[in-house]
């Protein structure tokens, strides 16, 4: 290893142009610290906003990326030996310190989840944020054999996910997206039905569903979660989960009012799963990958001297499914 390395470093906020690709120093590993040599990032729309300058206390310079995978460099960790494939998510990467947009990633150990994979680069890159997500968000719904549930904001890393998850479990499942041009996609990753959200979703929805589906999962946020409340079917479960359309906060909110009799609204964070708290479902789903269960949509791969390219192509709304970016 060099004393020098490149990373993509957020400078400012703003556009993709406010991300540089420099040559920066190389950290090395200290004690709790490990220095993981990237192989691979996942691209998240959570980056994208801290980009943009909307998560509160962070402050550029930054190293961006809340998710890596790749092979220990160097450690302090005696159950970390060098050449040890890992993957990282959460727990304050691409924030409160430099996260995956980068050759070398100093990380804590706590965050390390040890893998024994064949998978390649790309393919491992797009599994921990997406899959982890999509596995807590299944589990905070109680989603179960024989259920029917509904996934708005589908065509997205997330939203596919959570339709191959829920498929392995043995639920029904509808999914939905704005763009005509993605519904042979969708159909193709094995959801059961496609709805066009045309703007009235609830009508297209219920030609199949009379009686609304058991549970949604909203992947788009605030501006569709009082929709999702009056949609699902009484009794059943909302998980807010995404923030796709970049809004967080639901204006007059009131619980009383907004949340029908019986029917539960949760959520889940994907804080929840961080670091080893998430390692063992991390596992199990590269194992099902590798078994040919189900697979991650990967829809680009960028090399980290693209990642302007790569954040403009995610805000444009371009991906069905995952990007990612190769270190």
């Amino acid at each position: 290893m060099g004393e020098t390395m490149r990373a993509a470093v957020w400078t400012r906020p703003g556009g993709p142009e406010t991300i540089e690709v420099r040559t920066v120093p190389r950290p090395a590993a200290r004690d709790g610290w490990t220095l993981m040599r990237v192989h691979a990032a996942g691209l998240n729309r959570s980056e994208l906003m801290t980009r943009q300058g909307h998560s509160p206390g962070v402050e550029p310079p930054r190293v961006l990326g809340i998710e890596c995978v790749g092979t220990v460099a160097e450690s302090l960790d005696p159950l970390l030996p060098a050449g040890t494939t890992v993957a990282a998510v959460m727990g304050g990467m691409g924030r409160a310190f430099d996260g995956g947009y980068a050759e070398y990633a100093l990380l804590p150990d706590r965050l390390l989840m040890r893998l024994d994979t064949t998978l390649d680069w790309p393919t491992l890159g797009a599994l921990p944020e997406t899959f982890l997500t999509a596995h807590g968000s299944l589990t905070a719904l109680g989603a179960g054999s024989g259920e029917t549930l509904l996934v708005r904001g589908g065509s997205s890393a997330l939203g596919l996910a959570a339709v191959a998850l829920a498929r392995e479990r043995g639920l029904t499942t509808l999914t939905t997206t704005r763009n005509p041009d993605k519904v042979a996609r969708l159909a193709a990753n094995g959801a059961d039905h496609v709805v066009l959200d045309d703007g009235d979703l609830a009508t297209a929805v219920r030609r199949i569903l009379p009686g609304g589906p058991h549970l949604i999962l909203d992947l788009i946020g605030a501006p569709t979660m009082l929709d999702s409340l009056r949609l699902v079917r009484r009794g059943g479960t909302v998980c807010m989960t995404g923030l796709l359309s970049g809004e967080w906060l639901v204006p007059d909110f009131e619980p009383v009012g907004s949340i029908p009799s019986g029917t539960k609204l949760t959520a889940f964070g994907s804080q929840d799963l961080a670091g080893r708290a998430g390692a063992d479902a991390l596992r199990r789903i590269v194992s099902d990958v590798e078994d040919g269960r189900y697979r991650p949509v990967v829809d680009r791969v960028f090399a980290l001297d693209e990642v302007v390219a790569a954040h403009r192509y995610m805000e444009q709304n371009r991906a069905t499914g995952k990007v990612v970016l190769r270190c």
